[in-house]
């Protein structure tokens, strides 16, 4: 079926879908970084947890290295895991969401072929947004 006979309705539940599943591959992106992002922070945090209290420790700033404290840096690290659990759950909720919502729109595709085959729905098959 080429895309010159599809039915309108059909067409835009088919971009529905493809943007259902751009979303879902953004959020796996993103929490793909998240776990990269916490594998680093607790490398660095282990590492600090060895050196001595007194010991001089650095932070990176963009481009240039500022001297800091353990303690301040342990606090800094540990806050930025806490932040990166809360971004986790939100991306864990909208990953649910957003395969519920593939599941139903490829449920309604598949109906709509059934029924409508090449012809529109009837208004009843096709409720408003």
């Amino acid at each position: 079926m080429s895309a010159g006979q599809m039915p309108p309705w059909l067409q835009e539940q088919l971009m529905k879908l493809q943007q259902s599943q751009q979303n879902l591959q953004s959020i796996m992106t993103q929490k793909q970084h998240l776990e990269m992002e916490k594998a680093e922070t607790e490398k660095a945090l282990e590492e600090l947890k060895k050196i001595g209290d007194a010991d001089a420790v650095f932070k990176q700033a963009g481009t240039v290295l500022l001297k800091s404290t353990k303690k301040e840096l342990i606090d800094e690290l540990e806050e930025k895991q806490e932040m990166a659990k809360t971004r986790a759950t939100v991306l864990e909720k909208q990953e649910t969401r957003v395969k519920e919502t593939l599941k139903e729109q490829e449920a309604k595709i598949t109906e709509m072929m059934k029924s409508g085959s090449a012809e529109s729905p009837k208004p009843e098959d096709n409720p408003r947004k």
